[in-house]
């Protein structure tokens, strides 16, 4: 989609050829019809629907069916034969609006203002939706970025997603302590060189996996906050029921699991589906 262009040439480079499409733009590959429509996972996210000789795929690749101000919402595809992710498909996984977390988020952050508070989450969705989530709340207090958020950030104000105010911590003098502020950084930070500068930081973790028990505390962090851009067990089972697929293929993640309960659960012939593509890990 023409709104992740920036971001696809920062990740893939300045000089890879791209032809921007809107969501649901026709495009003919031989006798195969294909359009793309929103995913719901990150800026510019896709679904394909492929359709030839009277016969529609989809292929969902990762989504979200959670509302979520930094991207278009997922939009569900009729179709005879459905690819569908299942990252988180295990009916422990059940999430909070974004909304809510980042109510605790705020919560957590202002609760303590005598040490800097570092939220860790993917650089690339999670954190531009952290921030666009904060700014929903009424969250006008400028968010520190570590330099990997900072350069795909930049690309979602560009597309006009409404954040709230933010700049590099780099900007800021090392000597200055940061107490009170919230800084958000890459998993690949935490208990890294670029740490030293904080001192006696609280820490925190935002992702789908911290709704496993045991995560927060494996992984090193003081907080965890549940907050997927994938979607959760109920989502997944909803967008089955709205494809309509009489066939359904089931790829990375807990892909057994959701075949089962497809197939003895809601009567559909479903089964995993081997990939090179892994999703998000824990």
């Amino acid at each position: 989609m023409a709104s992740s262009e920036g971001v696809l040439r920062q990740r893939l480079g300045q000089n890879i050829t791209l032809h921007p499409v809107a969501y649901g733009e026709e495009h003919w590959l031989g006798q195969c019809k294909v359009s793309f429509h929103s995913a719901g996972h990150v800026l510019g996210s896709a679904q394909i629907r492929l359709e030839s000789e009277g016969e529609v795929w989809v292929v969902s690749g990762d989504y979200k069916r959670d509302d979520d101000p930094s991207c278009e919402p997922f939009e569900p595809v009729r179709c005879d034969v459905l690819i569908t992710e299942a990252t988180f498909g295990m009916p422990i996984y059940r999430w909070q609006s974004g909304a809510q977390v980042a109510q605790d988020i705020h919560a957590w952050w202002s609760g303590d203002r005598s040490r800097p508070s570092l939220l860790f989450c993917y650089a690339f969705g999670k954190a531009q939706r952290l921030l666009a989530e904060l700014k929903a709340i009424g969250v006008e207090e400028e968010v520190l970025l570590h330099g990997a958020v900072e350069t795909v950030t930049r690309h979602y104000r560009d597309a006009g997603v409404p954040m709230t105010p933010s700049r590099p911590v780099s900007e800021l003098p090392r000597k200055d302590p940061l107490h009170g502020r919230l800084i958000l950084a890459p998993p690949s930070a935490h208990r890294s060189s670029w740490m030293r500068r904080f001192k006696s930081p609280q820490t925190a973790f935002a992702s789908g996996w911290m709704a496993v028990r045991g995560a927060r505390r494996r992984r090193g962090y003081e907080r965890g906050f549940v907050l997927s851009d994938h979607a959760d067990w109920p989502g997944l089972i909803q967008t089955v029921r709205d494809s309509g697929a009489r066939k359904v293929y089931v790829t990375h993640g807990q892909s057994d699991v959701l075949a089962r309960y497809l197939r003895e659960v809601e009567g559909v012939d479903a089964e995993p589906l081997e990939t090179l593509f892994e999703g998000e890990s824990d």
